[in-house]
């Protein structure tokens, strides 16, 4: 756990450096613009085109793998529920009475 914690921080921490390096790249065509040297424009849109390109890679990756990770820990918690409500099917009945009771109490008091 502490493992994917530290690799989720250090991945949003790379999104971030990414993401400054993108924004500065874009401010620096904006003051190139200003100066109208052509080829200095042609430059600068290259470089940030290339960092879009890298960033909306990455961001890509980083949400591919979230949705990998995060299916994964659901399954997980699915099946230990699975498990838990066939290995005991009369505390399962209890909870879910309980539960109900709770939720008609609430809803009754309206």
């Amino acid at each position: 756990m502490a493992d994917r914690k530290s690799s989720t921080e250090a991945s949003t921490e790379q999104l971030k450096a990414d993401l400054r390096h993108l924004s500065q790249t874009i401010e620096d065509l904006v003051k190139a613009t200003a100066d109208d040297s052509r080829s200095n424009i042609k430059e600068l849109r290259e470089r940030a085109e290339k960092r879009l390109h890298d960033t909306r890679e990455r961001l890509e990756a980083r949400g591919e793998r979230l949705y990998g990770e995060t299916r994964e820990s659901v399954r997980e918690q699915v099946d230990a529920c699975d498990r838990y409500v066939h290995d005991n099917p009369w505390t399962s009945v209890g909870i879910g009475a309980a539960v109900g009771v709770v939720i008609g109490m609430l809803i009754g008091r309206r």
